[in-house]
């Protein structure tokens, strides 16, 4: 595929398909919007494959690192910009390009703001094809490279809770650093980090998720009953719909930057950390993190985060095999997934 100029229309299927793909993380559909209607206002924003670049050209991740709950959250298209201004000012080598760090409401369009202020294409190459927890998870295996150095800059936060730096080191070093300045900074920061070369990207990235998004989204708005519209992205992804039911005893608290918490749909038991982790109903398991487990409003057919989920809610769960996404080569790395364990208390890794 050519590059692509994005519209308005290819917009909203990118969010709402990006909403889905987030399984339960991923940032709000109205935040999604507001961002892809700015970006388009600001300027035009191409969307490029990996093959119009060179395999040594850099590429540079761009992402939003906080807890979607958290409720002094803020950050404007003027910290964004300065993201990638701070990286590239302490980077040795020009930044061609713009990628996502995930799918997912608002972080699909991640980078469009960017795009559209610095004149540089977004790559159809997200770090991953659905949300995750962890910025070690959307860093395409770098954490496995020996020696690699990460570097990664922030901004964010409103009057004396701005923050704004650049941070060099091993990738868990910078992460941490980055996630901290989320926390001082009300609960969100824009982040620029982590240049590789399109040659990695071919490898380890989730490679057309931005048109997987976007082709999703396209299905869901297409329908209009809200139950067709679930069935419809079941089908896309070839899933399944594994509970409909109504919501109770949903817990929620934010801890180091991340929401954790669960639910039940009736018997069907929903951990998250962030995103929905496991779907469990009589010790049966339905679904495992990576696989990617959604829920969706049963009267309007939209997809709800986890931190936006309450009790008495009807509520339908979706399930995908995670060989039916496109991934990052993150979501094999046993030891990045075994970090989940200790959050929810389940198992995750099983051989």
């Amino acid at each position: 595929m050519e590059k692509r100029t994005m519209t308005l229309e290819l917009m909203e299927q990118a969010v709402y398909g990006g909403a889905i793909l987030g399984g339960g993380g991923g940032g709000w559909i109205h935040d999604g919007l507001q961002k892809g209607k700015l970006a388009l206002e600001i300027g035009e924003i191409n969307l490029i494959t990996v093959d119009q670049l060179e395999d040594a050209d850099y590429v540079a991740c761009v992402s939003l690192v906080g807890a979607p709950a958290a409720k002094s959250q803020y950050i404007n298209a003027k910290q964004l910009y300065s993201t990638v201004e701070l990286l590239q000012k302490n980077f040795h080598s020009p930044v061609k390009a713009l990628m996502t760090n995930e799918n997912g409401a608002a972080t699909t369009v991640n980078g469009w703001i960017q795009a559209a202020l610095t004149g540089l294409p977004v790559i159809d190459a997200p770090c991953n094809g659905r949300a995750h927890p962890t910025a070690s998870m959307g860093s395409m295996n770098l954490s496995e490279m020996d020696g690699y150095l990460s570097y990664q800059a922030a901004a964010g936060g409103r009057d004396s809770y701005e923050i704004s730096g650049f941070v060099s080191g091993t990738i868990q070093y910078t992460s941490n650093i980055i996630r901290q300045m989320s926390v001082e900074a009300g609960g969100l920061v824009g982040v620029a980090r982590n240049p590789v070369q399109i040659g990695y990207i071919k490898e380890n990235a989730a490679v057309g998720g931005i048109n997987q998004a976007i082709a999703l989204g396209e299905v869901f708005l297409n329908e209009k009953d809200p139950l067709h519209k679930i069935e419809a992205v079941a089908t896309k992804l070839q899933g399944r719909v594994i509970k409909v039911g109504k919501t109770r005893d949903y817990s929620i608290s934010t801890k180091g930057g991340f929401d954790v918490g669960k639910l039940y749909v009736d018997d069907l038991e929903l951990t998250f950390w962030n995103e929905y982790m496991t779907a469990e109903e009589n010790g049966d398991r339905k679904g495992t993190f990576p696989d990617l487990l959604m829920t969706f409003d049963t009267e309007t057919g939209l997809p709800i985060v986890s931190a936006e989920m309450e009790n008495g809610r009807n509520i339908a769960v979706m399930s995908v095999p995670k060989e039916r996404l496109l991934l990052s080569s993150t979501m094999s790395n046993k030891v990045l997934l075994k970090t989940v364990e200790s959050i929810i208390n389940k198992q995750i890794v099983f051989n």
